[in-house]
């Protein structure tokens, strides 16, 4: 199977990396431009937006007003830091971000968040003294907790007034959750301490990463400015590998902690450092050490990150150790197998009383894939349709399943190519997804191997995160009636591609500048499926709804601002399947819905659903103690019996034993029986 050419405007852009669908991008600092290297980026985003993003708008005043918004928004969502004479100093620029921008001028960003870390410095000093005074917590008075209700602060009685509410609220939680006075305090001052830390560390290529994408974001709310670092970690993130010693780390008081040692990686093989040890600090080969006590953590990442084969020396305080002791480490290459497909095969007697058979579990946490790797020949480049196709091989010969549940729950997407893979290692080949360029035309990506690899019954599990490259395989499996949808209500509703575009891309050269200079992630297709809808805003519906919280919440494209429309566009030509239809659903809705009824767990779940929803629609959080502490027992009860039961081993299960998943596989023997009867029949 192969992906199909691009667009037109994606062909004229020789550097393009790769087409894709929804793949989270987490910022990271990098090393500091000058001022000409900000210019080049600017100019070189603003020409490209401009001339290949889908809905072919100008960067013009509109924008310019949206920007100044969305970036003001960012740095200060719960309208805590700046003041109105602030906004209305600022917004005197607002019809001329685009001007300065196509100029390459992105002071105002710079300009803007100095003011922002200036505000935070101000609004820290008063909070650290209001953790010390002592609260009347049996007053009855109240917090806003929904920031579209409040203006900007006027003045600095009214900002005091505000922080003296949010620094009681805090302290009040503490002490709701059973903290002591003053050990709430002291977690209140560190919390207040780090976070202008953690702020006043930020480099100007993260401010420049945070204005720039909120210019894309003001097209639509997957196109970004990745910085060269955040570039680097969304390769990471899409050939599940990297280079390093093999540690997860965290931020905690200041400290670079240990919280994991991934197996198989220069720390696990070394031996000596273990979870919960304080990096203190870093230095390469035989260099000096800087100390990182303090340092924002993705930097210190960026210090221990490096080419595999090469030395990085650790200075490391042992958990319960007052000295310290230096760790020389060789770096290698590190397979992050967490986020990689997985599979098992549950007895299904074993979970559910008096039924026989077999059921394999297939986990896809994203649509992954190693273009790097691909592009250079690797025998064994990652892939998730070589790892599910592995997986398919591995029930096989361990004597067969009766039937598959693929686990989609929390899959934001992924590249394009593998979610056609994918689905064509359960439909024989035919039309996979359609895709609308920017001019309009509309091509047709089709799985072209012969067969399929698994033909039996089989499950989708979706909810309101599974996105894009997800909706691509559940839409496919749903419209070609190969098997059948459980979950949420809906999917996410993402249903548009992205291309990665090195922004030092040769078709920009006239505007000068020779280093990397990050990418820009741009949306320049939309999908949709073989049956002619858009996934967009709607998603792909599920034929089983199952009760769940994140159901009731406000994720998906609906709720995003500035997204694209629902549309449709021409059916495609394919074959259904014919292993779902209303007689299979109606019997599969009714049974699932009456264990639902008569299922406790179940019932709790509509009970946290109810109470969410009522919270949810509050604008107001009460700051009286005792109202709070009655609120609150009930979930306190809940939370201890949750942490009592909790197993370490379960949590890393793939399809752990609980109410949720034990429905799913209830629905699943349903449907395999039904399809048997139907088979029977048919004989």
């Amino acid at each position: 199977m192969k992906l199909n050419p691009p667009s037109k405007a994606a062909s004229a852009l020789s550097l393009c990396m790769v087409l894709l669908l929804g793949t989270a991008i987490f910022a990271q600092q990098a090393t500091t431009p000058d001022s000409s290297d900000d210019a080049i980026t600017a100019k070189r985003v603003c020409a490209m937006v401009s001339r290949f993003h889908i809905s072919g708008k100008p960067i013009n005043d509109e924008i310019s007003a949206k920007l100044m918004k969305r970036f003001i928004k960012q740095l200060d969502p719960q309208k805590l830091y700046f003041y109105q004479s602030d906004i209305d100093r600022l917004e005197a620029e607002k019809s001329l971000l685009d001007e300065k921008l196509a100029a390459g001028d992105v002071k105002f960003a710079y300009d803007c968040f100095n003011l922002y870390l200036q505000r935070l410095q101000e609004r820290m000093d008063y909070a650290q003294q209001l953790v010390d005074v002592d609260h009347d917590f049996s007053v009855d008075e109240s917090i806003v907790v929904d920031s579209k209700d409040l203006g900007f602060a006027k003045d600095q009685t009214e900002m005091n007034e505000r922080w003296r509410k949010r620094v009681k609220y805090d302290l009040l939680t503490l002490v709701l959750d059973d903290t002591k006075i003053d050990e709430a305090r002291k977690q209140l001052h560190k919390r207040y301490r780090n976070n202008l830390r953690t702020m006043a560390q930020t480099d100007n290529p993260e401010k420049l990463e945070m204005y720039l994408s909120a210019l894309t974001h003001c097209f639509d709310p997957h196109s970004s400015y990745m910085s060269p670092q955040t570039l680097e970690d969304f390769r990471i993130s899409m050939e599940l590998s990297l280079d390093g010693i093999g540690a997860a780390l965290r931020s905690e008081d200041g400290y670079t902690t240990v919280a994991e040692i991934v197996p198989g990686g220069a720390a696990d093989a070394d031996g000596r450092l273990k979870a919960g040890d304080k990096i203190i600090a870093v230095a390469q080969e035989d260099g000096n050490f800087v100390d990182v006590v303090e340092m924002k953590l993705s930097k210190v990442v960026r210090y221990i990150r490096g080419k595999r084969g090469t030395i990085v020396q650790l200075k490391v305080k042992k958990e319960n150790d007052s000295s310290a002791e230096v760790y020389k480490l060789t770096r290698k290459k590190i397979e992050l197998s967490t986020s990689e497909v997985k599979g098992k095969i549950i007895e299904t007697g074993e979970r559910i009383p008096g039924q026989t058979g077999r059921i394999g579990i297939i986990s896809i946490p994203s649509f992954y894939r190693d273009f790097r790797g691909a592009q250079r020949g690797d025998e064994n480049f990652k892939s998730t349709a070589r790892d599910v196709r592995k997986v398919l091989n591995d029930f096989r010969d361990q004597g067969g399943v009766d039937g598959i549940v693929i686990d989609l729950r929390f899959n934001g997407g992924g590249a394009l190519s593998e979610a056609i893979e994918v689905s064509g290692l359960f439909v024989d080949e035919g039309p996979v997804v359609q895709v609308k360029q920017m001019d309009g035309e509309r091509k047709i990506h089709s799985d072209v191997e012969p067969g399929a690899v698994y033909t039996g019954p089989l499950v989708v599990v979706c909810n309101r995160l599974s996105a894009s490259a997800s909706e691509i395989f559940a839409g496919v499996i749903k419209d070609y009636k190969r098997g059948i949808i459980i979950g949420d209500t809906t999917t996410h509703g993402k249903g548009t591609v992205q291309n990665v575009m090195p922004v030092r891309n040769q078709m920009f050269s006239f505007l000068g500048g020779k280093q990397d200079l990050g990418a820009l992630k741009l949306t320049i297709q939309q999908f949709y499926r073989v049956n002619g809808d858009s996934t967009q805003n709607r998603g792909v519906r599920s034929d089983v709804i199952l009760p769940s919280l994140i159901d009731n919440m406000d994720f998906g494209e609906s709720f995003l601002d500035d997204a694209m429309e629902f549309d449709k566009i021409d059916v495609a030509q394919f074959s259904p399947v014919g292993m779902v239809n209303q007689q299979i659903l109606n019997p599969l809705q009714q049974s699932s819905a009456k264990r639902i009824v008569a299922d406790n767990k179940f019932k709790e779940t509509q009970e946290e659903i109810d109470k969410y929803l009522e919270k949810k629609n509050q604008k107001t959080i009460s700051l009286n103690e005792a109202a709070r502490r009655k609120e609150m027992t009930k979930d306190k009860d809940k939370k201890k019996k949750e942490e009592e039961k909790k197993d370490s081993k379960a949590d890393k299960d793939i399809f752990k034993k609980d109410h949720y998943n034990d429905e799913i596989l209830n629905i699943t023997v349903d449907y395999m029986n039904l399809l048997k009867s139907m088979n029977t029949v048919q004989r």
